[in-house]
């Protein structure tokens, strides 16, 4: 398969200061959130989108974000996330995305590197999905083959909760075959934020 026909997404919120990181900057701060997530966009665009192996895309909300003159990487295609909850804006996207498999992650986990991103990748290979478990009982990774048709697994998911995963897994039709990567943590609050400091 081409690498143009892989498609990672990276779901992301545009950079601005308040709205982004809200449960994290009760903890440390409005500007120390906001920083630290430009930062961690900006990183992580930047590592996985040079990867010849799959093409780059980034998900962006609000829709006007994409012409209000932010700089978005150029190593990345841009596409509108929509509107709805998050189950609504992943289907909609994994949807209208050109053929081949889809990947898409959120840009609040650190840890994600290319080599994750090929597991998935090869996973999908032999299976109909892949998911990446977070701790909270979310996933901060979902893979889709889309093949021969796509099916939407992201309606009636209960998101934010524990039940993220398991609601998920369940939308998955009878006969799918499903694959797991390792479990990492996204950070969202201030324990997960001093934890990945620790590791930094």
């Amino acid at each position: 398969m081409r690498p143009r026909d892989r498609h990672l997404v990276m779901f992301v919120k545009a950079p601005r200061l308040g709205r982004v990181k809200t449960r994290l900057a009760r903890d440390i701060g409005g500007v120390a959130a906001w920083a630290f997530y430009r930062r961690m966009v900006s990183d992580l665009a930047r590592r996985l989108s040079v990867d010849g192996r799959w093409r780059s895309w980034l998900a962006i909300s609000p829709d006007g974000a994409l012409w209000d003159g932010h700089r978005w990487p150029t190593t990345c295609d841009l596409v509108s996330q929509g509107s709805g909850d998050l189950g609504d804006r992943m289907g909609r996207v994994a949807a209208v995305l050109p053929t081949g498999p889809v990947v898409i992650i959120g840009a609040d986990v650190p840890g994600i590197t290319p080599g994750h991103i090929d597991q998935a990748f090869r996973a999908l290979g032999g299976h109909d999905a892949v998911f990446g478990p977070s701790p909270d009982g979310g996933y901060w990774l979902v893979g889709l083959r889309r093949r021969p048709s796509f099916h939407d697994p992201f309606q009636g998911v209960r998101w934010s909760s524990p039940d993220a995963l398991s609601d998920t897994r369940a939308n998955c039709p009878a006969g799918w075959r499903l694959a797991e990567l390792e479990m990492l943590e996204d950070v969202d609050d201030g324990p997960s934020y001093r934890r990945r400091q620790r590791q930094s």
